[in-house]
C-alpha cells in the first residue's frame, strides 16, 4: 500500500516539474513577444495585486491610456497611438504580469504540500528556485522603471539581468528534474564530467543569452542585416577598433551585434571539438545526446541569421527565442549525461 502512495506521490511530483519548465519556458516566449512588440512600457504601476484585474470598462482603458502617455515611450515615438492600438500592447504586457503571478502560486502552494510529504533536504534547492521566481519579479519592476523617464526603452542591461535570471530558473529546474526523474544527485559545479570543454560551453551559451538581450534592447539586428559580413566587412564600419573604449562600450549597437555573431562563431566550433572527443573516446552513451544539441545548435544559428536578413520579423525573431530554450534543454541533457 504504501509503495503504491509513494508511486502516486511521486507521478504527482513529476507532473508539477513538467509543469513548472513548461510555464517558465512559456514565460521567458512571452516576455520575448513582449519585447518584440514594444509592448514593456504600456503598464507604468506596479500594481502587484491590483493588477490581476484588466481593465472592464472604456473608463479604465482611458485611465491606463493616460498614464502611458505621461512617458516618454509615448510622447516621443508613440504620439499618434489610437485607444486601440494601445489595448494590443496593453495585453501582452498584462498576460506577461499575470503568468509570472501564475508561476509563483503553481510553484509555491505545491511546493508547501510536498514539503509535509517528502524530506525537507529534497525540496531545499527547490526553495531556492522560487525565492529567484520571487527576486525576478522584483527585477522585471525594476528594468520596467528604466524606460518610464528619460528614455523610450528599458535598459538593455537590466532586459539582460531579467533573462538571464529566466535562464538561471529554467535551467535550474531541468537539471532537478533531470536528478529526480533518474534517482541520482549529480552536482551541477562540482562533477568529474569528461568533457572541460562542455562547462565552456555552457559559459558562453549564458554569454550568447545576456548578449541576445543587449541585441533586442538595443534593436541591434536593425543595425548590419546582412551575413556573412557586415556591409561587405568582417568588422563594423562605425566602431574603431584601435580605441579600445569604443570595444568595450556595450552601449553601442555595432559591437553588440559583432560581439554576438562571433561568440555564435565560437559555439560552433567548441561543438566540433566535442563532437570530435565523442568519437575520440568512443562514448555512445552520447551519440544522440550531441546529436540533438547539434541539430538545435544549427537551428538556432539559422533562425539568427534568418531574423537579421528579414529585418526581424517577429515570427522569426520569437522562433529564435524559443529555440533558445530547447538549446539549454539540451545543452544540459548531455552535460548531465557525461558526468559520471
Amino acid at each position: 500500500m504504501n509503495n503504491v502512495l509513494n508511486q502516486k506521490l511521486n507521478n504527482l511530483f513529476n507532473i508539477w516539474l513538467k509543469s513548472l519548465i513548461a510555464l517558465i519556458a512559456l514565460m521567458i516566449i512571452v516576455g520575448g513577444l513582449t519585447r518584440l512588440t514594444d509592448s514593456g512600457l504600456s503598464i507604468t504601476k506596479w500594481e502587484l495585486f491590483s493588477g490581476i484585474i484588466p481593465p472592464l470598462s472604456e473608463v479604465d482603458w482611458i485611465v491606463y491610456f493616460d498614464l502611458y502617455k505621461q512617458i516618454p515611450e509615448y510622447k516621443l515615438q508613440n504620439y499618434s497611438m489610437t485607444i486601440n492600438e494601445f489595448k494590443v500592447i496593453f495585453w501582452w504586457e498584462w498576460a506577461h504580469r499575470i503568468l509570472g503571478r501564475i508561476i509563483g502560486i503553481v510553484m509555491l502552494l505545491p511546493l508547501i504540500f510536498f514539503s509535509f510529504q517528502m524530506e525537507f533536504k529534497k525540496l531545499k534547492s527547490l526553495y531556492i528556485v522560487f525565492l529567484l521566481i520571487c527576486v525576478q519579479g522584483v527585477i522585471g519592476w525594476y528594468m520596467v522603471t528604466s524606460g518610464l523617464v528619460d528614455r523610450v526603452d528599458v535598459s538593455h542591461y537590466r532586459l539582460s539581468i531579467h533573462l538571464f535570471i529566466a535562464f538561471v530558473i529554467l535551467s535550474s529546474l531541468i537539471w532537478y528534474y533531470f536528478n529526480h526523474n533518474k534517482k541520482l544527485d549529480k552536482n551541477f559545479f562540482n562533477n568529474k564530467s569528461k568533457f572541460f570543454s562542455i562547462k565552456i560551453f555552457i559559459f558562453l551559451i549564458f554569454i550568447q543569452i545576456i548578449l541576445g538581450a543587449f541585441v533586442s534592447g538595443l534593436d541591434a539586428g536593425r543595425v548590419y542585416q546582412t551575413w556573412p559580413l557586415m556591409n561587405e566587412s568582417y568588422l563594423p564600419g562605425d566602431i574603431s577598433f584601435k580605441n579600445y573604449k569604443e570595444f568595450l562600450n556595450f552601449n553601442n549597437s555595432s559591437l553588440v551585434q559583432f560581439v554576438h555573431r562571433n561568440v555564435a562563431y565560437v559555439i560552433f566550433f567548441i561543438l566540433l571539438y566535442m563532437g570530435y572527443k565523442v568519437i575520440l573516446l568512443n562514448l555512445e552513451t552520447l551519440y544522440k545526446p550531441y546529436l540533438y544539441l547539434s541539430l538545435f545548435i544549427l537551428i538556432q544559428i539559422f533562425l539568427g541569421i534568418l531574423a537579421l536578413i528579414t529585418n526581424l520579423h517577429i515570427a522569426i525573431a520569437s522562433l529564435h527565442q524559443i529555440s533558445s530554450i530547447f538549446l539549454i534543454f539540451f545543452t544540459l541533457n548531455f552535460y548531465f549525461k557525461s558526468i559520471n
